[in-house]
């Protein structure tokens, strides 16, 4: 295998070995190495160049590895998860989210208009072309930050927009090219049934432990939370209009029993209460300490969770900075200020989200066939958690000497996805250029400083 990153990066890439053929394990060990190790744009050509991998196989070899070879993205995701399982707490908890990858081009498959979150405000939305893809990913702490969440994604499913009939202007106008790969009726699923399908895979593969979702309001609605497999809970943020219902009194009575009780008020009523008693509390959110206010009631969410009882928070800032929010959770031992904690866990998928794309280049590959579309992209996903764990087992060792100092930042004290990719480069060129016997003192001097001046091209 060619030996382009640290030697202790390659018991990682090993454990990926049984998800490959023995042609494309030799690709993917080259193609993981190169895109960390490469700067700037990451196309699929230019990651070949910057690493020279034309002296291990022919280009095509690479393009064939995402568009023809027999391998599996959930094959890779269960082996990142059993890697990661030793850094996993007793109950597992896990966000579902989903991310825009942007895209230019008539001819990609898949992309359609989406809803650019990042753009967009609440007077006003915007579009953007591209994929969407819904992941879920595992939140773990780490040994070398451990009051640090990362969120490791193990799962990506793309979602494709639902064919139509639209045809090109004009007599006899053929189908419009932008649609190419939409969904049929029978293969369209939506986000919420893409990430339904995730969560009973990985609650498959822990049937005897808990396994917590956290999902926006997105996530919340009957095509997850009524289809929960029964080692899943759900923590996920409710409508403020959200209808409540007590549950229905179990009275024998002639006729058919009731599904639910009487109407209570809903999480807007009950903030807009001026008796209502509000619980006064300082919580730990984000890393920081935030005073809020809050109500709590166990009740229906019938239209969206049925007959399953529910804990909802409604949550209220006294310093008038956030509207009024209200939460649930379909586990019932959890209280109030146990539930806001772990739902604030949700937010490093984001992190990730933003670190994928400034740093190893999400949307930068432009595949136009199905299987290297849907595989290329997530496939950085993957890299994303290899450079962590590595972190972890052995890069926080060698952080020190990959660390800037930063004058103007003294109020950094966290480690960042940035900080952890620099200490892997680093790392690299330490032991790839010094480690040669045969270099001499005077050789050495002089290269040192461009392996310091390296470490801020990152």
């Amino acid at each position: 295998m060619p030996d382009l990153l640290v030697r202790s990066f390659a018991p990682l890439l090993l454990a990926f070995q049984p998800c490959f053929t023995r042609p494309s394990f030799a690709s993917f060990w080259a193609l993981t190495c190169a895109w960390i190790l490469c700067s700037g744009r990451r196309s699929l050509t230019r990651i070949i160049q910057a690493a020279q991998l034309t002296d291990l196989k022919h280009y095509c070899s690479f393009h064939r590895f995402f568009s023809q070879a027999r391998w599996s993205l959930d094959d890779l995701g269960h082996c990142v998860f059993q890697l990661l399982l030793p850094f996993c707490e007793e109950v597992l908890v896990a966000a579902i989210d989903d991310t825009l990858a942007r895209k230019s081009g008539r001819h990609i498959w898949g992309a359609g208009m989406h809803h650019d979150p990042l753009r967009s405000t609440q007077k006003r939305p915007f579009f953007a072309f591209g994929h969407n893809f819904v992941v879920l990913s595992l939140q773990v702490a780490l040994p070398f930050a451990p009051n640090k969440y990362w969120a490791f994604p193990i799962l990506v499913r793309m979602y494709r927009k639902r064919q139509t009939n639209q045809r090109a202007p004009g007599k006899g106008g053929k189908l419009e090219r932008k649609q190419t790969g939409q969904a049929t009726a029978k293969q369209y699923r939506t986000r919420p049934e893409l990430a339904r399908e995730m969560i009973q895979i990985v609650a498959s593969w822990i049937p005897q432990r808990i396994l917590r979702i956290l999902g926006d309001s997105e996530y919340a609605g009957q095509s997850i939370s009524r289809h929960l497999p029964a080692n899943a809970k759900l923590i996920s943020r409710m409508n403020m209009k959200a209808a409540l219902y007590e549950p229905a009194e179990k009275v024998i009575k002639r006729g058919r029993c009731r599904k639910k009780g009487n109407r209570l008020p809903s999480p807007l009523q009950m903030a807009q209460d001026k008796k209502a008693k509000w619980i006064k509390t300082t919580v730990v959110l984000y890393g920081k300490k935030v005073k809020l206010w809050y109500q709590t009631i166990d009740a229906l969410w019938y239209p969206s969770a049925g007959q399953q009882l529910l804990r909802i928070i409604v949550v209220h800032d006294p310093s008038g900075r956030r509207r009024d929010d209200c939460f649930f959770s379909t586990d019932l031992s959890l209280n109030a200020t146990q539930i806001l904690q772990i739902f604030s866990r949700r937010w490093p998928l984001e992190v990730c989200f933003r670190d994928v794309k400034q740093l190893l280049g999400f949307e930068d590959p432009q595949n136009r066939v199905a299987k290297a579309t849907t595989r290329t992209a997530p496939l950085v996903f993957f890299i994303y958690d290899l450079v962590l764990l590595w972190h972890a087992q052995a890069g926080y060792k060698l952080a020190a000497k990959s660390a800037l100092d930063r004058l103007w930042y003294p109020q950094k004290t966290s480690v960042s996805f940035e900080d952890v990719l620099r200490t892997l480069r680093h790392a690299t060129w330490q032991e790839r250029i010094f480690s040669d016997p045969a270099l001499d003192a005077h050789t050495r001097k002089l290269l040192q400083p461009f392996v310091e001046w390296a470490k801020a091209t990152t």
